[in-house]
């Protein structure tokens, strides 16, 4: 594969022709339809000053002109710069203005998120790069006012998509979308792909997970201002599998195109895939949907593997992040429930590869041991942009990413993730994985939700649990404790065992994710550390 965005978009049009590529609500997008908007969206742009590096910021929900405006900054070799559209003041501007966009698309009326005066509020400071603001709209809306940004003059989106085609490529080199880390950074990250790795990646993800079966169908749940949802819709337009776009999550919605439209494929988060088993009745659930990719969060993933299965639907896992795109490894869809639930499996790229290190002693490691992962493949990230030194340190000097994950190859050339880095407990001289113990926790009667965390003690570290107890169960820290000492190593029983109503979390752009930072906070609080 050779050619840019711009080719890859109309050689598309040329082989699907009139047969639809995105359905969101009563809107239909053929390929021939999608191709010439992006081209017309491309020549928009470039009368704005848009060219080659420059960064245009795409807060929007999940609509058809988001994969249209991706295609015409590819066709010019700019770059598209996600921002999710939960994100307020101080995180709006951060990324406007760190990233230096020279202009911002949004809907002002989508939804009751006051967008405009979450630009009002932003520092005028962070925002003295931006030239153009964008709004977009669609039949129905209701009035509102313009979004007025210093200088920057305002267009709306239909002006835009009023103006001569342009039919760029771009390059394969060229930068084209930009997503944000949610690592342990004081500030995100900016994540930078070129051309190539999201092309390659694309007809990658197409052929690993079946999109390129004469019936799939897929639905995006996901938000595409996440590398798991974008990976998900690339990889359906350029599989010629219609894309069933839904702007935000919502449960009854979902239901009903999963039903109606046989749809075949789609991904989600733990809390998605529950809300969809608790709306609909009968078994299976979902006749028609043979493949569900899925991340848990927030819930014990062999639980969510169980439940599902009891309905028909089997949960699949799969491995990925912001650096290497999503769904770069999944696992088989007829392996075992406790090889399903594991994040990791057999890698989609033939010739893409990895590799276990000992983060103390560097040395490479067999299968069975736990270390770093590193990776090496088409979908890597070109670098963390306007940030060398994080990027010369992400990379091993022969090109393998340095993941920052535990994991553990297999004997068969799977491998298995275990947990972040970061979230690696050193307890006993040994490096465990809190999913070890948060999975023991779970298995008691009276525990709802654990996750385990550790804390410098004058013993050395020690694990700290925070359990959610079911309802109606109580809460017995030392029956729980006992429970521990039966079944695991001494140095892994948590010193204490804490019982909340919730646990602590934040959003993200792939959905709610659990706040180990804070609970370690929490935990050394506990413990007068």
């Amino acid at each position: 594969m050779h050619q840019g965005l711009g080719i890859w978009a109309d050689g598309l049009a040329a082989r699907h022709g009139n047969k639809v590529a995105i359905f969101s609500g009563s809107t239909t997008v053929s390929y021939v339809e999608l191709a010439a908007s992006s081209r017309r969206l491309a020549g928009g742009l470039s009368r704005l000053g848009i060219g080659r590096g420059d960064r245009v910021a795409f807060w929007l929900p999940n609509v058809p002109a988001y994969l249209a405006l991706f295609l015409a900054c590819g066709r010019l070799g700019a770059v598209a710069m996600a921002v999710n559209t939960r994100f307020k003041a101080h995180e709006v501007g951060d990324i406007v203005g760190r990233s230096g966009a020279k202009a911002l698309i949004l809907w002002p009326a989508f939804l009751d998120i006051p967008f405009l005066d979450i630009l009002d509020a932003v520092p005028r400071e962070m925002l003295d790069r931006l030239e153009t603001v964008i709004a977009y709209g669609e039949p129905g809306d209701r009035p509102t006012r313009a979004p007025q940004v210093g200088r920057a003059r305002t267009i709306t989106y239909e002006a835009l998509l009023d103006s001569p085609e342009r039919a760029g490529d771009g390059g394969r080199t060229d930068g084209c979308a930009m997503f944000t880390t949610s690592g342990t950074t004081k500030a995100p990250k900016f994540v930078l792909h070129a051309q190539s790795s999201i092309l390659d990646h694309t007809e990658g993800v197409a052929a690993g997970f079946g999109y390129d079966r004469p019936d799939a169908r897929v639905l995006q749940l996901l938000p595409m201002c996440g590398v798991f949802g974008f990976t998900g819709s690339m990889a359906a337009l350029g599989a010629g599998a219609p894309l069933y776009s839904l702007p935000v999550f919502d449960t009854e919605r979902a239901i009903g195109l999963l039903t109606k439209e046989c749809i075949t494929h789609t991904n989600g988060t733990d809390d998605m895939v529950l809300r969809l088993l608790d709306g609909v009745p009968g078994n299976p659930a979902f006749p028609h949907l043979g493949f569900v990719g899925f991340a848990a969060f927030n819930h014990p993933p062999l639980e969510m593997i169980a439940r599902a299965d009891r309905r028909g639907l089997a949960l699949i896992g799969l491995y990925g992040m912001s650096e290497m795109q999503a769904q770069v490894a999944r696992q088989s869809d007829t392996a075992a429930p406790e090889e399903r639930a594991k994040g990791g499996g057999r890698l989609v790229a033939p010739e893409a590869s990895v590799r276990v290190r000992d983060p103390e002693t560097g040395a490479l490691l067999p299968p069975g041991q736990a270390g770093e992962l590193e990776f090496r493949g088409p979908s890597l990230m070109r670098e963390y942009f306007g940030n060398p030194e994080a990027t010369a340190e992400a990379f091993t000097p022969d090109g393998y990413l340095r993941t920052g994950d535990l994991a553990m190859l297999e004997a068969d050339g799977r491998f298995q993730y275990l947990t972040r880095m970061g979230d690696v407990l050193r307890l006993g001289g040994f490096l465990v994985s809190p999913a070890e113990i948060e999975d023991f926790l779970q298995s008691h009667p009276a525990v709802e939700i654990a996750q385990v965390v550790a804390v410098p003690t004058p013993e050395g570290n020690r694990a700290v649990g925070f359990v959610v107890p079911k309802a109606g169960s109580g809460f017995d820290e030392a029956a729980l404790a006992a429970h521990c000492r039966a079944g695991i190593a001494g140095y892994k029983v948590p010193k204490r065992i804490v019982p909340l109503e919730a646990m602590p979390t934040t959003i993200s752009a792939n959905g709610v994710k659990i706040q180990r930072a804070r609970l370690r906070q929490m935990a050394a609080e506990l413990l007068g550390g």
